[in-house]
Parts: C-alpha cells; sequence; structure tokens
C-alpha cells in the first residue's frame, strides 16, 4: 500500500500540521513516511501545500506530480491540484471558499463542511481535525491510535490538553463526510 497525497490552502489553515499529523501516524504504524512542505514568505494568507505519502515500500523520492488523494481548501489550490489527481483517486475539499467546485468526473469527489463544523464544536482552529477526519472516513490508511499517537508527536506538551478536543474535531468530520461524485475502480 503505497498512498500519495497533496493537502492545499491558505497558511493558517493548518494544512502543515495535518500533513504532519498524518505522516507522524504513519510512523506509529511502522510504515516509511515522507512529508514535503511548500509555502510561500507570508505567515498567514498566502498559499501553502505538502505532499505527504505513506508505505509499505521504500519511497524513492518525496517529489510528486500525480496524487492518488487532493485535499483541497481554497480555490487556488483547487484550480493547480484538481488535475493532478490519478484516475479513480479521491479529491475533498472544503466548500467555504470555493467558487468553482470540481467537475472531473473520473474521480471520487467528496465534500466536508470544515469550518461550520469547527465553529459548530465551538474552536475554529479545530477546522484541518475535522477535515483530516473525513480524509480518514474515505481512505482509512492509519488507524485513530495512531492518530492519537501522532497527535501527541506533534503537539507540543503545553498543547496535549486539546488533543481530546482534536480527537472529537476528527470523528465529526468522519461523521459528516458527504460524497458528490463516487466512480467504482
Amino acid at each position: 500500500m503505497t498512498e500519495e497525497i497533496i493537502i492545499a490552502g491558505f497558511g493558517g489553515q493548518g494544512v502543515l500540521s495535518m500533513g504532519k499529523i498524518l505522516a507522524y501516524s504513519g510512523v506509529m504504524q511502522d510504515q516509511e513516511v515522507t512529508w514535503f512542505p511548500s509555502y510561500g514568505p507570508e505567515m498567514r494568507g498566502g498559499t501553502a501545500n505538502v505532499s505527504v505519502i505513506i508505505s509499505d515500500t521504500r519511497i524513492s523520492s518525496p517529489i510528486l506530480h500525480e496524487f492518488d488523494t487532493a485535499i483541497i481548501l481554497n480555490q487556488q489550490s483547487m484550480d493547480k491540484f484538481e488535475k493532478t489527481v490519478k484516475p479513480g483517486g479521491v479529491l475533498l475539499y472544503d466548500p467555504n471558499g470555493i467558487v468553482n467546485p470540481p467537475t472531473r468526473t473520473d474521480i471520487n469527489i467528496y465534500k466536508i463542511e470544515g469550518t461550520k463544523i469547527a465553529a459548530d464544536l465551538g474552536n475554529v482552529k479545530t477546522f484541518n481535525m475535522v477535515v483530516l477526519g473525513a480524509y480518514l472516513k474515505a481512505k482509512p490508511i492509519v488507524k485513530m491510535e495512531s492518530i492519537r499517537k501522532g497527535l501527541e508527536k506533534s503537539l507540543p506538551e503545553r498543547h496535549h490538553k486539546l488533543i481530546p478536543l482534536n480527537l472529537e474535531a476528527i470523528e465529526a468530520g468522519q461523521e459528516k463526510l458527504e460524497a458528490v461524485n463516487e466512480v467504482s475502480v
């Protein structure tokens, strides 16, 4: 099993940390992992993306041009990465801020109202965990126990008190994933 993922959005949406938690979770399952971030000089508001590869076998390169999954959180990223999803792959997006939703018919498309769900949970900073939960519902490549360990590893100890809230956000994302287009492979 090899899963090649791109997560893309604005800086400040938790794109890089979502990728880091996913990568750490793969490590917790003794899988081979790469985490390859890319972002502009802006701290918040600029575009950011991260590619993550999780594999049972050795990974030859972290540089990818096509992905099994794209998690898209803004229109610029949709414009850039929708076409890079392999046929039969997954595109997951939050419709908040997406003017032109995905149109491909050869991929599985899911949406998650991550912004709204995080606000309903009482903490908009859990947005990325809601989206991560939706992704794990669509493609359960790591176990929840590994995600918990990944959160412990990637969050500073002073923030460990937030792990239960993050796990709640992940579960909410799993419950509220919406299929837009599903293809049989």
